[in-house]
């Protein structure tokens, strides 16, 4: 019935518009019709092979433990394999730009994070992908906060010590990260920026060797994911200052959020989902995050997120994640361009 009716106002219109151009509208609107009717169609009977999962770290990291975790809970809702190929390189960028040029049918979807959909973009001169236009949100994962840590010996007990510090010696103070362009370098860019002090960023190779750095006393401080300093925290080789969520870590309760100490408003929480390419129809995009809803809900998968030291989304929608990539777009261009970080 719905696909006669504009076949019959065709037919039978006594309207001049009508009258003078009947077949490019009725054309129009069959084709709008049908492309409809295709999505309905291809959403009821999708998925009917295997999904691929394109990961942009190495077997072993949490996007891949995290990304095979879920991967299991779809393929028990929708009746097919979830298979995780690691495509490593680039800071992510080459698996993102992959995806970003792959068939829009769902059976390519992509995890992404805040480093690989915003960072990447102002990092890389050509990451091969625009973050605003070439993906469509699944579902929003959760995120990880970073903790400020200083050395144990360390003279500064607090945020607002270290602020004092920072201020009454311009660029003497010091911090680590795992490389330029990395949460942990701009973390501490953003604190500079929002505190008004100038501190001189030190990166190392990688994390580990950052926070060694910070335990050595070699650096006066660091911010690094939680869970990775968290069992350095506990025994006492380190100092947890300040959490950077805007809400207190599960991980470290007892450790204020930087917002709260006295710098309103400083927030990285590094977040994590699933997108697909753009064009991908709707009702799949549906599908999907209907299944990836019910998996977070898994107490199993709650686990898994929670020993990975991610805190899930109080709001898991396409929209909501659609909102967090414009917001970040807007807010960290401009201040990886002023930090003068680059990678290629």
């Amino acid at each position: 019935m719905v696909a006669m009716g504009p076949a019959i106002l065709c037919h039978f219109s006594e309207r001049p518009i009508m009258k003078r151009q009947p077949s490019r509208i009725c054309m129009a609107m069959l084709f709008s019709l049908a492309l409809l009717g295709a999505d309905a169609a291809m959403a009821q009977a999708y998925p009917v092979r295997p999904i691929r999962i394109l990961v942009p770290l190495a077997a072993g990291s949490t996007a891949d433990i995290l990304s095979r975790a879920i991967g299991e809970e779809l393929a028990r809702e929708l009746g097919q394999a979830f298979v995780v190929d690691n495509k490593t390189g680039a800071g992510g960028s080459i698996a993102m730009a992959e995806l970003a040029h792959a068939a829009p049918d769902g059976y390519t979807i992509g995890f992404a994070s805040q480093g690989t959909l915003i960072f990447n973009l102002s990092l890389y001169s050509k990451p091969g992908y625009d973050s605003s236009k070439d993906f469509a949100p699944i579902l929003l994962l959760g995120g990880v906060s970073n903790v400020m840590v200083v050395p144990p010996a360390g003279k500064a007990r607090s945020v607002p010590e270290v602020i004092a510090a920072a201020r009454a010696k311009p660029g003497g103070l010091t911090f680590s990260s795992g490389g330029s362009g990395t949460s942990h370098h701009l973390s501490g860019v953003l604190f500079g920026k929002m505190t008004g002090s100038e501190l001189l960023h030190v990166p190392y190779k990688g994390a580990p060797q950052g926070i060694l750095a910070v335990m050595a006393g070699e650096v006066d401080m660091g911010f690094y994911n939680t869970p990775t300093v968290l069992s350095q925290i506990r025994s006492g080789k380190l100092r947890a200052l300040a959490v950077t969520s805007l809400t207190r870590s599960a991980l470290l309760p007892e450790v204020p959020t930087v917002d709260a100490s006295g710098v309103k408003g400083y927030e990285i929480n590094t977040w994590f989902g699933f997108v697909a390419p753009a064009g991908t129809p709707p009702g799949v995009i549906a599908r999907l995050t209907q299944a990836g809803n019910k998996a977070l809900a898994s107490p199993a998968i709650r686990d898994k997120l929670a020993a990975q030291g991610v805190e899930i989304a109080a709001d898991q929608s396409p929209a909501a994640f659609s909102a967090l990539i414009a917001d970040d777009l807007a807010k960290w261009p401009a201040l990886i361009k002023a930090s003068g970080a680059k990678v290629d």
